[in-house]
């Protein structure tokens, strides 16, 4: 089934985890994707396990972006249009993690998360907008659970991601005259680099943690990917302005 063929997408946090499993899903769907990333060898890795797939129909393009510069953003759009001839969707999965208690918790923290997870997101839909086509333009935005659940030790990390929902709540909103749909997406618990790097300090109480683990347990990126690739395909068409939560039951 090939969903995105002759669809252009634009795709943050392409080089690991979530981002590259989307990528590789877009790929076998017959999309044609620009993924963008911090890391040159991620996306090395994305485009190998990308065009690796038996039978993919599609192409992916590689660029290298640091989602806070918003130079670099202005530039990856730029890059996108060119390379792709256009810009039909925008994924943005680019985001770090931090598990920080509160009495740790720094300036340099919170400017960090909030300059990749939000403001990095709403740069990439700000340059975007102008190229995304009324009525099938379609923008996805990955928050997190953590944006609606106090979480110990996440309040910054959730404070972040509480705003990538608040903010596509209301662009939703702003471009529904156009007909662009957006939906932010909420994962749970999910095995990835980004949060299998950061550990959670030994002194602090892990059990919280343990006692949530989702009757489906953690996530794998793949189910996470199929999520967004739906959103952002023709069998979501009718899906705006609310947020999806993937996260297994968790929060039941």
């Amino acid at each position: 089934m090939n969903r995105f063929e002759r669809v252009n997408i634009l795709l943050t946090g392409a080089g690991s985890g979530i981002g590259r499993a989307t990528a590789v899903r877009l790929v076998a769907e017959g999309g044609t994707v620009l993924a963008v990333d911090l890391s040159e060898d991620g996306l090395r890795r994305t485009v190998e396990a990308a065009t690796a797939e038996p039978g993919a129909a599609g192409r992916i393009v590689p660029h290298v972006a640091d989602v806070s510069d918003e130079r670099a953003v202005i530039d990856a759009i730029s890059a996108a249009v060119g390379e792709l001839g256009g810009i039909d969707v925008l994924i943005n999965v680019a985001g770090i993690h931090r598990t920080t208690p509160i009495d740790r918790l720094t300036v340099s923290d919170m400017q960090r998360l909030f300059t990749v997870n939000a403001v990095g997101t709403a740069l990439f839909c700000r340059e975007a907008l102008p190229h995304l086509p009324d009525d099938t333009g379609v923008i996805v935005n990955v928050a997190s659970s953590s944006a609606t659940h106090g979480n110990p030790y996440m309040s910054a990390y959730s404070a972040s991601k509480g705003a990538v929902l608040a903010f596509s709540l209301c662009l939703a909103s702003e471009v529904a005259h156009r007909g662009i749909r957006v939906v932010p997406v909420s994962p749970g618990a999910v095995a990835t680099p980004l949060t299998g790097a950061d550990v959670l300090p030994p002194e602090l109480d892990a059990s919280y943690y343990q006692r949530i683990r989702s009757p489906r347990g953690v996530a794998d990126p793949e189910q996470i990917a199929g999520v967004l690739a739906f959103a952002a395909s023709r069998d979501g068409g009718y899906l705006t302005g609310a947020e999806v939560r993937v996260d297994g039951g968790s929060h039941t």
